[in-house]
This record gives C-alpha cells, structure tokens and sequence, in this order.
C-alpha cells in the first residue's frame, strides 16, 4: 500500500490560491478514479477537484473556508501500490491525532495523517489537560483568529489566560470552550455581557466571502460619486411591447436590459474614458474598444456578475439571449469563469423590488456602473397639462480620481437623450 497526494490544480490564469468551499468526501471514505472530492472557489467561480486515483481518505488539507495554495496538498489517500508520495512524509498515528486538534491551522502547514486504518476513524478531542500547550510570554498578545476573539469577548474571556494548543500557541475554538468549562472564564470588565445562546454564528464562506472582500475593495478605494437622473421611459415601453408582439415566439423577448445596453455602447464611443479599468497601483487606465458589460445577476449563493462579451457587436434580441443563458447559468451553478471575467463597465438592477434611486457601488477596478431603479407612473408637466408617464430613475456611479462631476453628468445626460428617444438607438452616427 502507498500514499498518493492529490495537490490544488492550476484553477485559472494568475490565481495563487482557493478557497475552499466543500469536502464531498470524508476520512475513511473509499472513492473511485474521477469522483469528486472538493470544490474550491475563485473569482466568483466554483471549481470541483476529481481524484486521479482509487483509494480510501487517508487525509484532509483544510477546512471550509480555509485558503488553500495552488500546489499545496489537498487530500492524501491509501491506494495499492506505491503512491506518488514518500513514507518519509506520513506521520505516526500520535502525531497524527495531536495535529487534528489545531483545528485553527494553516492548511499549509499540516502534515499527512498515518495511513493505518485506525488513524483514518475519526475520534474524540482530548481535553485541554491531554493537549500539548505551548508556552507563550506573558506580555505577548494571544494569537486567535478573528472569530475566537468575537466569542472570547462576548464570554467576557481575557485571551492572555486562555493556554494556546496551537502552532506558536494559537488558540482555537477548543482551547476557549475548555477553558470557559474549566471554570476559568474571567470578565475583561464589569460590564462585560452574557453571551446570547440564541445567536447563531455563521461562518462566511464561498461566494458571499468573496462578495464581502469584493465590495470592501472598492469602498475602501474608490472614491464613488453618484448621479441620478430621471428618465421619461414611455416612448421606449411602447417601442419594446411592439417588438415583442411582433416577434412573439420567434426571437427572444426584449426587456429593458437590451434596450440599455445598446445606449451605453453609444454613450461610451463619445466617452471612451468611461469604458475603462484602473490599474490604481500601476496608475493605469486602461481604455477598451470592446464594451464588455457586466450585468448583476441575483442567485442563491449571492450576486454574480455575469459579462456579456462585445456587446457593441449585437443587436437587441442577440444581448437579450445572452444576457437570459448567462442569467440561467448562474443561478444553476454552471457558470464558466471567462464568462464573470473581463467586464468593462457595469448594469446593477433589483427589478421589480427596485426602489426609487440606489447608490451603486462600482464593480472594481471598472471607474462606472449604470444602476436601474423601479419603473412608475408619474403626472408628468408637457407645457400645457399633466400627462401619466412612466418614469424611472437611473443611479450612476463613477470613479471620482479618474471621471470628472462633468464628464459623469455628460454621460448620465446621453444615456437619458437615447432611452427618452429610443429610436436614436437604431441611427447610425
């Protein structure tokens, strides 16, 4: 019998490392050559891993929601023969249930269980008093991940108390729990609080974590301004309700996307500088010809933004199929990377729950994004009366370093010029 190391592939152009996301496989699991045994996840992309090989789970490179280098060990398996890894590199049985109880180490830094079928059974954690401790000096601070530190102060613990089993004397949700259990809790203050057993913790994983670090990304570097603006959308409504009862049935219906879609392609031939990215730490714009526009789409694991390709090199009904299978895509799971990759500029819409005006937040490192607010029927003055119009507010946000307030409003102005006279949309300039 051998040990065989599957390690994280190569998941896409540039990327240094996943997260993963889910094991589909256990210690002690025997599976087949091909079957899946994690998805890991980046970009907003979900990636499932396949074994190589036959064999049982012999080890687990990490957690959910753990980092893992493309390279780095993902999972070790028993397999017959000799395996591709050396028996210098699995572990003692001993070494192997001391290791599994740093459950706040680094993946990275974790050695291959033993391969005995004992060692693979999962067992019960030690108490504190059998767990190796490390020694730590008083005066230094207690090494804890963010979400020991959020428990610790809601159980109103000083970590200096808490002894640490971890690398360097990291302390881990185990070491808290023993600790509090031991009798050892000690208040920071006397106002410290009793924690709520009615609160549920919820670790942030996957594709909301990388929407968490997307947006705190471009809050924290963009300095946004936002336009908005409303638009008179009763000529364009008329215009889309005849083109789809003409074309019902044979060409896919047209809703307010298309129609936007084909105003930004124009907008930005006179502005090319709003159909760009900034390379912010380079000093970069980078100005593009193809407009490739991102469309938020809502799913059950959160927002994606799904990129419709050369959207200036299609017509109405030709974006509307795209923007549909890519829409369907998503929300099935099925997405391809290169299709959430490579945006230009932004359209954000909540639809029917749409509200009157919205701030959007820019789709980094893009400088702009078009934001669609809820459609109503408004009294609108025409010079002599009031008319019922249906009006809709756009939000449109900007990159302020490099869109000036003027060129913004320049912008925001045409998009308005083209939807209130929808045919513009079809006359050459």
């Amino acid at each position: 019998m051998g040990i065989h190391t599957i390690r994280l592939p190569d998941v896409g152009e540039g990327i240094a490392e996943a997260e993963l996301v889910e094991w589909h496989v256990a210690i002690g699991d025997q599976i087949e050559e091909d079957d899946v045994v994690a998805a890991v996840m980046t970009d907003k992309a979900a990636v499932e891993v396949p074994s190589s090989v036959a064999g049982k789970v012999v080890w687990l490179g990490g957690d959910i929601g753990d980092l893992i280098a493309v390279g780095a060990k993902l999972i070790q398996l028993e397999v017959a023969g000799e395996g591709n890894d050396s028996l210098a590199d699995v572990v003692t049985a001993a070494e192997t249930n001391s290791s599994a109880d740093q459950v706040d180490a680094p993946a990275t830094a974790s050695e291959p269980v033993a391969t005995n079928q004992e060692s693979a059974k999962p067992t019960m954690k030690p108490t504190a008093s059998k767990r190796p401790i490390t020694s730590r000096s008083p005066s230094a601070k207690p090494l804890a991940a963010p979400s020991v530190r959020a428990r610790a102060k809601e159980e109103g613990v000083d970590l200096r108390s808490v002894p640490g089993t971890g690398p360097a004397g990291r302390i881990s949700h185990q070491d808290l729990s023993d600790f509090i259990e031991s009798g050892g809790a000690n208040p920071v203050s006397p106002g410290a609080h009793v924690k709520n057993k009615s609160v549920k913790e919820v670790k942030v994983i996957g594709m909301r974590r990388k929407i968490a670090e997307k947006m705190s990304l471009s809050k924290s570097r963009i300095p946004h301004i936002t336009i908005v603006e409303e638009i008179d959308m009763t000529e364009l409504e008329e215009l889309r309700a005849a083109l789809n009862k003409k074309h019902a049935g044979s060409r896919p219906k047209l809703t307010l996307l298309p129609f936007l879609m084909r105003a930004i392609v124009e907008a930005v031939r006179e502005q090319p500088e709003l159909n760009a990215r900034f390379d912010d730490e380079a000093g970069v714009i980078h100005q593009y010809g193809a407009v490739n526009i991102g469309i938020a789409t809502q799913t059950d694991n959160g927002l994606n933004v799904t990129v419709v390709q050369h959207a200036e090199a299609a017509n109405l009904w030709q974006n509307a199929q795209r923007v549909s299978d890519l829409a369907d895509a998503a929300r099935a799971g099925t997405i391809r990377l290169e299709d959430l990759t490579g945006g230009t500029i932004t359209i954000t819409s909540l639809g029917a729950m749409g509200a009157i005006a919205t701030t959007p937040i820019i789709n980094h490192p893009e400088v702009a994004i078009v934001g669609v607010n809820k459609m109503q029927i408004r009294p609108m003055w025409d010079g002599q009366q009031f008319q019922p119009c249906k009006m809709m507010n756009i939000s449109c946000s900007f990159d302020h370093r490099v869109i000036d307030g003027w060129d913004a409003a320049v912008f925001v102005q045409k998009l308005k010029t083209l939807l209130e006279s929808p045919a513009m949309l079809f006359v050459e300039s």
